[in-house]
């Protein structure tokens, strides 16, 4: 008579897949730059800093401009006499040229409290807008705010500009509209649109009223 097999646990290792999946989002993975690439971006960079063409910048290191095209699209490894030719040129010490290649990523850090009161522009009375932070470079602005409405504050539905907006209700309740369509807002709310159709507070219904509000639009070359 056969003994009857036993299944064994099996410990499934999580795949690469599964492993991205972990942090909630669809952005595609970062590929970390080469050195190559950080420094040609860095003498593309400065050589744009102090408005010289690439003509201009090879005349004065003695690189051809077809190697200095290489060098700045990091295609090539560049020799340190080539990298000393062009700090002299730029009028750089050649350290310089290695300034990021090291982890540097563009960060905010705003204390509570510490948010920046702006005027924005359609501000209405009564809208308080607190600055959050905001980003130093990339193809996109982002622009976080903490939204407060004040008791003296008017509805108004005609705000519109270029990107989109998501906003997260903190406190209060408001019943917001976006183009021809009307939300009740309450704490825990959130609401992601096309910030092009006009969209605003349309009825204030519970004080304190206040929300977060990210933007993000392409960023004006």
């Amino acid at each position: 008579m056969k003994k009857a097999s036993t299944a064994t646990s099996k410990t499934t290792r999580p795949t690469e897949r599964d492993v991205d999946l972990l942090t909630g989002s669809s952005a595609p993975k970062e590929v970390p730059p080469t050195l190559e690439a950080e420094i040609g971006a860095e003498i593309r960079r400065l050589r744009k800093r102090f408005d010289l063409t690439v003509s201009k910048l090879s005349g004065a290191s003695g690189i051809s401009p077809g190697m200095l095209s290489k060098i700045e699209n990091g295609t090539i490894s560049p020799s340190l006499s080539t990298l000393s030719s062009l700090a002299k040129a730029l009028n750089v010490p050649i350290a310089h040229l290695f300034h990021e290649t090291g982890e540097q990523r563009d960060c905010s850090f705003v204390k509570a409290g510490t948010g920046v009161r702006i005027e924005r522009r359609g501000t209405k009375a009564g809208h308080l807008y607190d600055l959050l932070g905001h980003s130093l470079g990339g193809e996109v602005v982002v622009e976080p705010y903490l939204i407060t409405l004040k008791s003296d504050a008017a509805p108004y539905t005609d705000f519109r500009h270029a990107g989109v907006e998501f906003i997260y209700m903190l406190t209060g309740k408001v019943r917001y509209r976006h183009a021809d369509q009307s939300y009740l807002l309450q704490p825990g709310d959130a609401l992601f649109f096309d910030a092009a159709a006009r969209h605003g507070p349309e009825e204030l219904i519970k004080a304190p009223m206040t929300y977060l509000s990210i933007i993000v639009y392409p960023r004006q070359s």
